[in-house]
């Protein structure tokens, strides 16, 4: 037997080419694969060798970054061989679907190179590959692999096969076991720059892992938020002059004549008493706090006949369209109105 002779009859077509070149003892002996023959193929020279404890690679030579993650995903997935080999049904589609690793998924500074995070090291540079699993499973961390724990495990995204964690919780995970502060800011700069995702899932992720204790994330996160604001506000600026809307004034803060401060505002129409406020809010603590204070502001103007629209940056970059009708509904609406207290518009 070598490593191009067919194992067994039954089929594994729904396993791709690298799937069928990594395997477990169990697939292996699904196979009619002896453990003897498994021994005889990973012996000193033999075309076989073993990955990780109960993982082959079914030739010889440096595994592949491809086949790297597949070993891992199928040490720490739970029973992978416990479900047969089943033939591709007529008319499935492709023969090399994707196959299930159940209970594990890759994150951490693996997952963010396959996020093609630039910040991020190549696949192949890293000594370990991190896998989330729940929290109770039994599993040690062992050669490439270092086993993260998890209560909830996030839904995964699937990229070329291989189930990765979502950019927030691979952040956590890989900001958990950095100490340079520069990366640190990179790839947290990276996420929003780039488009993954918001500040607030960030900050909600690192909150969680308790890691907002440590200065240097804590002063990666104070530039992630003003990376994120300047982001939503350009956004903002984009929104209301490619759709149309009537210029707002900027950056305002509104007061009572002679009366006190009722809070700032990211964009103001006076003649229309429509104001937008983006919610630029990161999930911590005080959260509850943060929370009260904006409703306690809308509540105010909107008592003095001023229209607030509560606009997040993530409906921003999904939805900009949906966002600017609000904004010109409300516009419109304003005739309809009665007239708004006087207030006073000062620059922010």
């Amino acid at each position: 037997m070598n490593h191009n002779t067919p194992l067994s009859p039954r089929p594994l077509r729904h396993l791709s080419d690298v799937q069928l070149r990594v395997l477990t003892t169990a697939q292996l002996r699904s196979q009619g694969v002896s453990p003897a023959d498994i021994n005889a193929q990973c012996r000193p020279g033999g075309t076989w060798q073993q990955l990780l404890p109960g993982v082959y690679l079914l030739r010889p030579g440096p595994a592949t970054s491809e086949e790297r993650l597949h070993s891992v995903l199928l040490y720490a997935a739970r029973s992978p061989a416990a479900e047969p080999a089943v033939p591709a049904q007529p008319g499935a589609g492709e023969p090399h679907a994707p196959q299930r690793y159940t209970d594990a998924m890759i994150t951490g500074l693996a997952a963010l190179a396959l996020h093609r995070f630039s910040s991020a090291p190549p696949l192949l540079s890293l000594d370990r590959i991190d896998v989330l699993v729940p929290r109770l499973r039994r599993l040690r961390s062992t050669g490439c692999v270092r086993i993260v724990r998890t209560p909830g495990m996030p839904e995964p995204e699937q990229i070329t096969g291989i189930p990765v964690a979502p950019v927030p919780r691979a952040l956590a995970d890989a900001v958990a076991d950095l100490a340079d502060a520069g990366v640190v800011r990179r790839l947290l700069t990276e996420a929003v720059r780039g488009g993954h995702c918001e500040p607030a899932a960030v900050v909600k992720e690192l909150t969680q892992a308790r890691l907002l204790s440590r200065p240097h994330v804590v002063d990666a996160v104070d530039s992630l938020l003003a990376e994120g604001r300047a982001i939503a506000e350009d956004r903002l600026y984009r929104m209301v002059h490619e759709h149309g809307l009537p210029d707002p004034v900027w950056n305002v803060d509104l007061r009572l004549p002679g009366g006190p401060h009722l809070g700032g505002l990211d964009a103001y129409w006076p003649d229309h008493a429509v104001a937008v406020e983006l919610d630029t809010r990161a999930p911590r603590q005080d959260e509850d706090a943060m929370w009260s204070e904006y409703a306690r502001k809308r509540e105010h103007l909107e008592r003095l006949g001023i229209t607030v629209v509560h606009i997040t940056p993530k409906k921003l970059r999904d939805s900009m369209d949906q966002q600017a009708t609000v904004v010109r509904t409300a516009l419109m609406a304003s005739a309809d109105r009665d007239p708004a207290a006087y207030v006073v518009v000062l620059p922010r």
